[in-house]
This record gives C-alpha cells, structure tokens and sequence, in this order.
C-alpha cells in the first residue's frame, strides 16, 4: 500500500536504496532468471535492481504490491520523461523506455484517446480473417523446413511467422520480415547495438506511414489515420510504433517459448496432438513461468512517496516483474490452476491492461494446432535445460529451438484443413 504523506525516507528505507542492485542486465539472468527473481524477493515485495549499467530501478515482484501499483493512477505514471532527464543518452534501455506520444507512455485523457483507437481498429480484425492470416504463413513457412526434416522453431518458424502476419495486418508485403526482424529483436535485446535497432525499427515504420499516408489500404494503420479521433500522422507513427513491435516481439516469444514446453515433455505434446489436452493449457503455463515481457511493466512515481514500506523515489523506473510474479505463484499454487487463472498478471491490469489479449491467443494456439497438424512428428534435437535464451532485461525469448521430424513434401495428400 501507499503510505500518506512522509516527507522523507526513514533510514532503513534509505540504505535500500544504497544496496548493491541485483543486475538484470547480466548475461546469467538470461540463463537463469528465477535465481535473480529469488534474490530481489529476498529484499521484500519490492527489490532493488539494475536495467542496465548505472540504470537503477525499483522491481516489484509481489502481487499484492503489483495489483495496488497497477490500479494507482494518482501515485503512478507511465510518462518516463522526468527518468530520461537523469539516464545517459547511450544508455542500452533507453530504445524501449523512452517517451512517445502513444497509449504505452500517456496517462489519463491521451492515454484513454489513443487506447481507444487502437481497440477500435484491432476490433475490426474478425477472427475468421485472422485465422486464416494464420493459416496462411504456417503453410508457407511449413512449405519451406518440411522437406529437410529439421528446423529451428524461432528463426524458421516463430519470428518470420510474426513477420508475416504483422506484415500482413499492418499492409507491408512478405519480403519485408527480414527487415522487421532484425530492428525489433536488437532494441528489445538493450545491448550495445540497441540504438542501432531502434533506429533502423523506426526507419521501418516511418516507411510504412509514408505509404500509407500517400494509398491507403484495408489494414491497420490506414484505419488508425482514418480514424474519427482525429490523430495527426505522428501520432499514428508512434501507435503504430507501439503496436507492431508489442504483437510482433511478445507474441513470437510466446509461441517459442509454448512449443519448447510442449516438446519438452512427451506426454504433454502427445495429448495435444491427440485433441485430449488444448494448446491453451501450454500457454497458460508459459505465461506463469516464462512470460515473454518478464520485466516490462514499467511506472514512475509522480513525486516521492511510501509504497509497501519501500521509499520510491520520482524519476526512477517502477517495474512490475511479470515474469516474478508468474514464477512465485507457480511455487504457491503448483499445478492447481485452471485455464482462466492470471495470477500471473502477464496481461497487465488496470488501465493500462493489454488491449488485444484475444488476438494474440488466437495467433499462438492457432499456429501450434496448426504446425502440430502438418509436422505431428516433431521432436526436439536438445534437452530444454540445453537451450540457450536472448540477453536483455525485459523480455523471456528463446535463442533457438532445433527440433527434427520426417521431411514431408508441400504437395504430398494430407493437408490441414
């Protein structure tokens, strides 16, 4: 809870924040995140941490704690410009934390104007449509590994699928995934070469507004710039910005991290593809224990102030570790969930919840029944604790997934249906 009115810190609330962070930005917490989630519930319902570098921030990985910082519009904002006054220009985070006139980073009247946009055009995507988007790249992408009888699950089939159907949605043609891919992936990485993937992402959309602006189409962005609101083009650049990167990344780590699980035990992939045991159920599980924006939920304080016996200081990033609170609840609750459960919190809550949670089930589960259905065989090449994760502080995301299969032909009888 927020305690009123202290005008300063007690002094064991000032050596917490004198403690040595726990860094998120080291190349062990890929390797092995719950260690360092132990370590900052060691501290209490709120740790203390580093994003990057000299880039402090409070981390909370208590679910009591989080409900109440989620739902506290007076005490906490998303609007991250008073932090970027203190954080260096260089700094590896500042790609995906920085200001934007968008739903993520707006609180209040803009936030509520430029979220209501967006649900209205994503409202416009019948599932139907979006099935068979689906559909479509799985079969292309199938049509490319199957004759080799191998493949690796992220970067043959679970980032170009996003590719594909974003590019899809968003009006851009197929050859452009490449392109998307490499931008997107190295900003959400906050490594050394982050600017570089933001910048050539926001050179990619850029394009695409352009485009857009000068022929409209059936697809996302023309609707967004067509929209009765009203938003000028830099405002649609920057929800744009927003939305693509936040289906495309989240949602293909997703669905590499839901098949690793499922291959990774033999009797949980053969009740899926028997139809005894839906593809939901994967991942529900993913979203308590590797949730792909494990450490994204990111406020500030509007002014210092008592939260959960912890001093918050303003201009200091808040963050909501989903991926904590996933894991500390699995612990608690074990296998005893059921498909509806979101103790894990992976969607949000509040305000600022994910609008498009609806969409992005549908493309995972629909993808895994599908690529199950052409490839029922397939088999992973590496033991799950042999596989290998993507640096960064934000997000849970498979380097690779090798699996092998017997090779099976485009054009050979038997297609899905």
């Amino acid at each position: 809870m927020t305690t009123p009115s202290p005008t300063s810190p007690t002094p064991a609330q000032e050596a917490f924040s004198r403690s040595v962070p726990v860094r998120l930005w080291e190349d062990g917490f890929a390797l092995d995140p719950y260690r360092y989630y132990a370590a900052l519930r060691a501290q209490g319902p709120i740790g203390w941490a580093e994003l990057a570098p000299g880039v402090p921030a409070y981390v909370v990985t208590d679910r009591r704690a989080a409900l109440d910082l989620l739902h506290d519009t007076e005490t906490f904002s998303h609007d991250p410009r008073p932090w970027e006054a203190t954080v260096a220009d260089d700094a590896p985070v500042l790609g995906m934390m920085r200001w934007r006139p968008n739903a993520l980073f707006s609180d209040g009247a803009a936030h509520l104007r430029y979220r209501t946009t967006l649900i209205d055009v994503f409202d416009l995507v019948e599932p139907h449509d979006l099935r068979a988007r689906v559909h479509r790249a799985v079969n292309l992408l199938v049509g490319r590994v199957g004759p080799k009888g191998e493949a690796d699950l992220v970067g043959e089939f679970a980032r170009p699928l996003m590719a594909l159907v974003f590019n899809d949605l968003f009006g851009m043609p197929d050859s452009d995934g490449d392109r998307l891919d490499e931008g997107l992936g190295t900003m959400m990485e906050g490594g050394p070469r982050a600017a570089e993937g933001e910048a050539q992402y926001a050179g990619y959309v850029l394009d695409l507004i352009a485009a857009k602006a000068e022929r409209p189409g059936d697809d996302l962005p023309s609707r967004l710039l067509e929209h009765p609101a009203g938003l000028t083009v830099e405002e649609v650049t920057w929800q744009v910005f927003l939305t693509l990167g936040a289906g495309y990344e989240p949602t293909a780590n997703l669905l590499s991290n839901a098949l690793s699980r499922i291959l990774g035990n033999p009797a949980f992939y053969s009740t899926l593809t028997s139809g005894a045991r839906p593809v939901m159920d994967a991942v529900v599980e993913v979203l308590h224990h590797e949730t792909p924006l494990a450490n994204y939920g990111i406020y500030y304080a509007r002014r210092p102030v008592a939260f959960h016996d912890v001093w918050i200081r303003d201009a200091v990033p808040v963050v909501v570790s989903y991926g904590a609170l996933g894991h500390f609840a699995e612990q608690e609750h074990g296998a005893a969930r059921h498909p509806g459960d979101a103790s894990h919190l992976s969607w949000g809550a509040g305000p600022h919840a994910c609008p498009v949670k609806q969409h992005t089930l549908l493309i995972v589960t629909e993808a895994i029944e599908r690529l199950t259905q052409w490839l029922p065989d397939l088999e992973p090449t590496l033991p799950r604790d042999r596989l290998s994760w993507r640096p960064g502080p934000f997000h849970r995301s498979l380097t690779a997934l090798p699996v092998r299969f017997r090779p099976r032909s485009p054009d050979q009888p038997g297609e899905p249906t």
